[in-house]
């Protein structure tokens, strides 16, 4: 089967390869440009390593007018089917609509719930202990189309949004795109309509958003931390200043203040919460520098009996 592949990164140069090995010809790739002096995107540079085409626009359309170029581009292709791997960019309704055989999307979730580029954060943020993927037919809509696959897998509970994705998401991803596209070949791939009533949609978790607020419990606190791991990190301030938390567990430590250091050790810093209870930190980073938290207090000077300081909303 002719396929067009639009996305990037690791996960898509994955899909990339899996579809090549089941056998079907890949007849394009297109993928978001590159930054000059970094490191080629995965998905870009499989597509120039086996000499097929390669079109990279800065964006499809401009203000709800398409690309005529980049559109051309496209067609020229002639795909049967578009597959969907890791895409941020719009994609115009005419590239969805344009194979024979429409276009399907790889999305971190069970779909409905948790619809939105920031699923995999959502769902560690929320607690769920379950979580998967959904290949869909993509629509209009932000991931509102009918479902053709889905695959569940478990979120441990000290998992982060990180080992989740590395160790499950990807992976089943991987797979569930290539099981997906082989009953699309066969004429057998269904499409079950989302039901709305169990619909979710959160906006994107990213930026300065996940400064982390003492005062709620530890398990909420707990769930904050692993679904802002790495990025964009959980963060508070203490000793003046801005640090990320990271490599979360619960504590059995209880007693003391919102935000009040109770212990450090080579297990890491242990920190109250606003019920009470505690969770241990392993890591603490300032940018990207990291650094044991026993290390870093001891660095600096911070003891047991320090506070971060509570957020605006405390």
């Amino acid at each position: 089967m002719r396929i067009t592949l639009i996305g990037q990164a690791p996960f898509g140069a994955a899909v990339f390869e899996r579809l090549v090995e089941d056998g079907h010809e890949i007849v394009g790739v297109f993928t978001p440009p590159e930054r000059s002096g970094g490191r080629p995107d995965p998905l870009a540079q499989a597509a120039r390593d086996a000499g097929i085409t390669l079109v990279q626009p800065r964006r499809w359309q401009r203000r709800g007018v398409v690309d005529e170029e980049v559109i051309a581009q496209y067609e020229a292709t002639n795909p049967d089917l578009n597959v969907m791997a890791f895409v941020t960019q719009i994609i115009p309704t005419q590239v969805l609509e344009f194979p024979p055989l429409k276009t399907i999307q790889y999305h971190p979730s069970i779909l409905p719930k948790h619809r939105g580029r920031s699923a995999i954060n959502h769902a560690i943020l929320q607690g769920d202990t379950m979580t998967g993927v959904t290949i869909f037919w993509v629509d209009e809509g932000i991931d509102t189309g009918p479902i053709l696959l889905q695959r569940s897998c478990p979120i441990g509970p000290d998992a982060t949004i990180n080992e989740v994705y590395r160790e499950h998401l990807f992976p089943l991803g991987v797979e569930t795109m290539s099981e997906a596209v082989s009953l699309v070949e066969a004429g057998q791939a269904p499409r079950h309509a989302q039901n709305e009533g169990d619909m979710t949609y959160e906006g994107p978790w990213e930026g300065d958003i996940a400064r982390i607020d003492w005062s709620q419990d530890a398990q909420t606190i707990h769930n904050f931390i692993r679904g802002s791991d790495r990025a964009p990190g959980a963060w508070g301030e203490i000793a003046g200043e801005r640090v990320t938390l990271l490599g979360s567990t619960r504590s059995d430590y209880s007693g003391g203040a919102a935000g009040e250091v109770a212990v450090i050790d080579a297990e890491g810093m242990t920190i109250v919460c606003g019920d009470g209870e505690s969770i241990r930190i392993s890591t603490l980073a300032i940018g990207r520098a990291r650094q044991p938290a026993q290390e870093w207090a001891s660095a600096r000077g911070v003891e047991v009996g320090a506070v971060f300081a509570p957020s605006p909303s405390e």
